[in-house]
């Protein structure tokens, strides 16, 4: 056992940040975790990508082409959905930290995922349950879809949008879970997990985005969903077969409830003095802390309001004292919230990327020898330019910078997110450029019908689809990894949620504006920006509109993010004071020494 202990596997074997297998008991670190068990979740995870966006990338030409909607309405629609798949999270965070923990909610979300899809599958295979293909110039002079056929195929989005609720707030944050920060072998490891769980993410997307999309559009709609279902299939699959090697959190209670009582009691007490001293406030002792394998947090005189809270005075009830580590706590997910007002318009960019690009890419040219490009696979090119960008930033840009920098990450999280900022800027001008170009030519041509081909190559529309995809390296990653990181240890769902939720706003805020500016622009006689018809339409003055809006967001970040304080580690923290006073590592919840004994025998 000695021997153990001096190649770094922690006192007598054990994982020291309180995870637990899945009946409770304390885990061994030669028995899973690591990479071994993050082989299956990002396995999951490719499969589980290929089958969500199998159904995402080309669902605004599924509404245009089979269910007969506009331009806007489809776009909305699309991004309605999407938006609440994104939002949906905040719900699946909560039950997984205050009551099933991210396992057993994971598990029972993909059971509903799947039905959902599958449900899905079948509105779009059986002709009954859409209207009789059109031919018509303008879709809205098509018949359209009925009550019981639009409720189906909603209903079961719907379904999906629940599912995905459990699974995507639980699965990326049960990954880093598997590395245990105080071995430090294991806590470099983690500094990588979150590019290699985007990696993974690309990865099953570029299958869906070149493979799906073109059975979709050449082959048939109930193939082209039928596949995704099965890839989620074997997705949940494969997540169960790496149940064993998993290690697991202990539910540590509502994490919104912990924050509710911090703002109540502060609220209570606005008129109470603060002490002088902060050693004054009400604490817990260390040990409460160890046995139950949770972190103490130090004070910092940060919204020192809140400090109220934590004020001796009247009664010692949890709506009306709480210790410095809940406000602490509080505090951390507070302070994050600018942050993560300056990530909604950089998510409404995301939102493009489903909905007006590919509006755009069929009105061009896609001829390619004698195959015909379906204008959703250029979402590949976010796929491969994310894949390709991610793999030197990690390999090699992260190793050069740090030399000067002696950050472990190269770059901290906000400069890693302000590039991305600044890239969705470029893009934005890029593709009203692209679409400046696609005007003239039809223009030129007369080819300004609504069925009319644009005689120019779709590939036009390339650099502003791989440029999203670097952007998609710096913002997206950063921000997943920055919600997670700096969220406290008994609230790191939460902390992912923020992500989610960061998209989803992002996607209804893409509603708002698309239907703001549609309607805006057709005041006083005007044509206006956004018409079923493409070819008449100002898609390039739109898209410098948002380039606008990015700049100002911009500006709006780099004075949030310069007054942010990231966190004190905490784990560095607990080793350090835990070496001065000499104390034992913090117990995983239901260990006892007895457990303990008998799982040393064994080894």
């Amino acid at each position: 056992m000695a021997g153990v202990e001096e190649k770094g596997e922690g006192r007598q074997g054990f994982t020291q940040d309180g995870t637990v297998d899945l009946k409770g008991r304390p885990v061994l670190r030669s028995q899973g975790g690591r990479w071994t068990a993050c082989s299956f979740i990002v396995g999951y995870e490719v499969f589980e990508r290929m089958a969500y966006y199998g159904i995402a990338t080309n669902l605004v030409v599924y509404l245009t082409t089979r269910l007969h909607e506009g331009t806007v309405t489809s776009s909305n629609n699309v991004t309605n959905w999407i938006g609440t798949v994104w939002m949906t999270p905040v719900i699946g965070a909560y039950i997984a930290d205050a009551h099933l923990g991210r396992y057993w909610t994971f598990v029972i979300a993909s059971g509903i995922y799947l039905l959902g899809i599958s449900l899905l599958t079948i509105a779009v295979s059986v002709p009954s349950l859409r209207p009789p293909e059109c031919k018509q110039e303008n879709v809205e002079d098509c018949r359209r879809a009925s009550a019981l056929q639009v409720g189906i195929f909603y209903c079961a989005l719907y379904i999906v949008a629940v599912g995905t609720g459990g699974t995507k707030p639980n699965i990326s944050t049960m990954g880093a879970d598997q590395f245990d920060d105080f071995e430090p072998k294991e806590r470099d490891q983690k500094l990588s997990f979150f590019n290699w769980w985007m990696f993974s993410i690309f990865f099953g997307t570029l299958f869906a985005n070149i493979f799906l999309v073109y059975l979709q559009d050449n082959v048939g709609w109930g193939l082209g969903y039928g596949l995704p279902t099965v890839g989620l299939a074997i997705s949940i699959l494969v997540f169960l077969v790496g149940t064993r090697f998993y290690r697991h959190k202990v539910p540590s209670g509502s994490p919104l409830t912990r924050i509710a009582q911090v703002l109540v009691a502060a609220t209570r007490k606005l008129s109470v003095p603060l002490p002088n001293d902060p050693k004054e406030l009400h604490e817990l002792p260390m040990e409460e802390y160890t046995k139950n394998g949770k972190f103490r947090i130090d004070y910092t005189p940060s919204m020192r309001i809140l400090d109220k809270a934590a004020v001796k005075n009247g009664p010692d009830t949890p709506w009306m004292l709480c210790p410095v580590t809940q406000v602490q706590e509080t505090k951390q997910m507070v302070k994050m919230i600018p942050i993560l007002a300056a990530t909604f318009i950089p998510s409404t960019m995301v939102a493009q990327v489903n909905t007006l690009f590919v509006k755009q890419g069929t009105t061009l040219d896609r001829t390619m020898g004698h195959m015909k490009i379906p204008p959703a696979s250029l979402a590949a090119f976010v796929t491969l330019s994310m894949l390709i960008s991610l793999v030197i930033y990690d390999r090699y840009f992260v190793p050069a910078i740090r030399k000067y920098t002696k950050n472990p990450r190269g770059i901290t999280l906000l400069q890693r997110m302000g590039i991305g900022l600044v890239l969705h800027i470029i893009i934005m001008i890029t593709a009203a450029l692209a679409d400046k170009k696609r005007l003239t030519v039809a223009s030129e041509h007369g080819t300004v019908g609504a069925t009319q081909t644009v005689p120019l190559t779709i590939f036009i529309l390339l650099p502003q689809f791989a440029l999203m995809g670097i952007a998609d390296t710096f913002v997206e990653v950063a921000k997943i990894e920055f919600f997670y990181d700096q969220a406290p240890e008994g609230m790191k769902s939460l902390g992912t949620s923020y992500f989610t939720t960061s998209l989803g706003i992002g996607f209804f805020l893409s509603s708002f504006l698309l239907t703001a500016v549609s309607d805006v622009t057709k005041k006083n006689g005007h044509k206006g920006w956004i018409l079923n018809n493409l070819n008449e339409s100002r898609l390039d003055y739109y898209y410098l509109f948002l380039a606008v809006l990015n700049t100002l967001n911009f500006l709006f970040f780099l004075l949030v993010s310069k007054f942010y304080v990231y966190n004190v580690d905490v784990v560095e923290s607990q080793i350090e004071l835990q070496k001065a006073a000499e104390m034992p590592r913090p117990k995983a919840a239901g260990e006892n020494e007895g457990e303990r004994r008998e799982q040393l025998n064994f080894l």
